[in-house]
């Protein structure tokens, strides 16, 4: 078992439900920057893995929204992952590490709105979703625009 491994599922037992949902950012975060490292590398099969893997977690994280009330929060969710799959995939074809890591960045920022939601203890909104995005115009902008195109599937 891998060391990272084994500390998030420790890390990971008996928390929160935003524990949970950070644990699973991070893990969405990493899988980024090593298919960036990937990519820096040429290493185009641990590329594809790691993207893979990412593509994975997004696809579980959009299914729970499924499962749940929905309202504007999930709205915007919806909208934010289907963003980040299709960035992701647009990443790969470029080969670009840049674009990679600019999609980590943006996954660090919307993980870090849900630990400051984790340690306020409010329930959480739509505003937690917006207001980490205020710091990423171009991906903010790019979540309205894809959220017009309900046609693209990974």
């Amino acid at each position: 078992m891998r060391t990272d491994l084994a500390y998030r599922k420790t890390a990971i037992q008996g928390s929160s439900g935003f524990g949970l949902l950070i644990a699973v950012f991070d893990a969405l975060a990493e899988d980024l920057r090593r298919a960036a490292q990937a990519e820096r590398n040429n290493d185009i099969e641990k590329r594809c893995h790691e993207a893979n893997h990412a593509v994975y977690i997004i696809g579980f994280l959009e299914d729970r929204l499924l499962h749940g009330d929905g309202g504007p929060l999930a709205d915007e969710l919806r909208a934010f992952y289907r963003t980040l799959r299709s960035k992701l995939l647009q990443a790969q074809i470029d080969r670009s590490a840049e674009q990679l890591e600019e999609l980590m960045r943006g996954v660090l920022k919307i993980r870090e709105a849900w630990q400051k939601a984790d340690q306020r203890k409010v329930p959480s909104g739509p505003e937690i979703l917006r207001a980490s995005m205020q710091n990423l115009p171009a991906f903010a902008a790019a979540t309205t625009e894809y959220s017009r195109h309900d046609d693209w599937f990974a």
